[in-house]
């Protein structure tokens, strides 16, 4: 029997083809009844909104649209800001504090910090009217910070010379292949400098603090809830009942209110790890960059 190694290829390359189309196929028919579930999530009638801010704050395109609609949906009474955060970016934190202002200026929005909501994670705390931390909550840490890491000694030790041709002596820097000059680490200076003074007249402007009492919580440590309290950083010790309770005492938003949790609804992103998955492409995730001045802590 004479075999035809041409058919024979052609079929087989048919046939994943066909397995191809098919499995984007499905994935396109995921996507769409997520689309379909997520439009109809049940968010109707009088509603408090529970927005958690989680991990790492950068931008998001989908979180801020989320917030503007929150703040003219007429059903949502209030917004319940629920935070675990260490911070993230300078320009993602003060993005989410001012799209959370624009809601707050529409209806009360209280804030609640479970384990962490340190530098821009108090940043976005700072967005509500009424901060609530439990005893042990760890928060604080205003400040701004600047990182790169610098490999001169490791390319000498291994024979590597990196070439370099610039337009000006600034340009470029800091640069993780030679040390820091000092032109370039004055640079640096001046404008961690300044978005420092941003967050710290941030801080007095929405907790009321004196200079003295600024000075002493703005040295970049980070405190307890209890330290917090005491320290003028937040306004009350507990959880969520507490805060519940706070806009039922101030605002008159009956407890029986349902409390619906709200999240962006990311499809794209989802079809394209889908599609990326299928065809073996790497999906890389511009979401996770920490480029620039970051407002961030961490533990060593």
């Amino acid at each position: 029997m004479t075999v035809d190694v041409d058919a024979l290829i052609d079929r087989r390359k048919m046939k994943r083809r066909l397995l191809f189309w098919r499995l984007a196929a499905v994935a396109l028919l995921l996507v769409l009844v997520i689309a379909l579930v997520g439009g109809d999530r049940g968010d109707s009638g009088p509603r408090i909104a529970r927005v958690s801010v989680d991990g790492i704050i950068v931008g998001d395109v989908q979180r801020d649209q989320m917030l503007e609609d929150i703040a003219y949906d007429p059903d949502v009474q209030a917004v319940l800001l629920s935070i675990d955060s260490p911070g993230g970016t300078a320009v993602g934190s003060e993005v989410l504090y001012k799209k959370l202002r624009v809601i707050a200026a529409e209806k009360p929005v209280v804030a609640t910090i479970r384990s962490v909501a340190a530098s821009g994670g108090y940043i976005a705390a700072l967005a509500s009217e009424h901060i609530v931390a439990n005893e042990n909550s760890v928060t604080g840490s205003i400040g701004v910070i600047f990182q790169i890491p610098e490999f001169s000694g490791l390319l000498e030790d291994i024979g590597v010379t990196v070439n370099e041709v610039k337009s000006g002596t600034l340009k470029g820097g800091p640069s993780p292949y030679k040390p820091m000059s000092d032109e370039t680490r004055a640079e640096l200076e001046g404008m961690v400098e300044d978005a420092f003074i941003w967050f710290k007249d941030l801080v007095q402007e929405r907790r009321g603090l004196s200079d003295e009492q600024l000075v002493v919580v703005s040295d970049g440590r980070v405190f307890s809830g209890r330290q917090a309290a005491a320290n003028g950083l937040i306004d009350q010790l507990g959880g969520e009942t507490e805060a519940l309770a706070w806009l039922e005492d101030t605002y008159g938003i009956a407890d029986d209110i349902p409390v619906i949790d709200v999240e962006p609804i990311e499809d794209l992103p989802f079809l394209a790890q889908t599609m990326a998955w299928i065809t073996g492409d790497a999906y890389f995730a511009d979401r996770l960059s920490l480029d620039g001045l970051l407002t961030l802590w961490h533990a060593h």
